[in-house]
């Protein structure tokens, strides 16, 4: 079983950058395609960008495409979500998510296999 932990979110103006991690505690980890979904207030769980296991390939959603970009350090067991020129419409909990099957990127939240907790991260006008 895999865990997921999430430093880095918090408080930023409207325009500003955060660099969100995920680290994974667990075997296989490297083996695990990797989501970043969000949870805003008022909102179902919302898909924002994915990563294949090798990290060869990505998937955004079309809001965040050029604002967001989704790395991955298998050496570190970490998977990052760099956020730029954020909206104070980007405000949400964002959690990071892996599946154990690791060859396609869901945007489907009830595709992943496991959590993390979440960071929130709020936007300032």
């Amino acid at each position: 079983q895999v865990q997921l932990a999430e430093p880095g979110g918090g408080l930023v103006q409207a325009g500003g950058s955060l660099r969100l991690s995920c680290v994974a505690f667990g075997r296989a980890y490297s083996s695990h395609a990797m989501g970043w979904l969000l949870l805003a207030p008022g909102k179902t769980c919302e898909f924002v960008a994915g990563i294949r296991r090798r990290g060869g390939n990505t998937y955004y959603a079309h809001s965040v495409q050029g604002r967001f970009t989704i790395s991955r350090d298998n050496a570190k067991s970490t998977v990052y979500l760099q956020v730029d020129s954020l909206k104070p419409e980007d405000t949400a909990v964002y959690c990071c998510a892996g599946d154990q099957g690791g060859t396609y990127i869901y945007t489907r939240g009830s595709a992943y296999d496991f959590w993390g907790q979440g960071t929130q991260v709020t936007v300032s006008s």
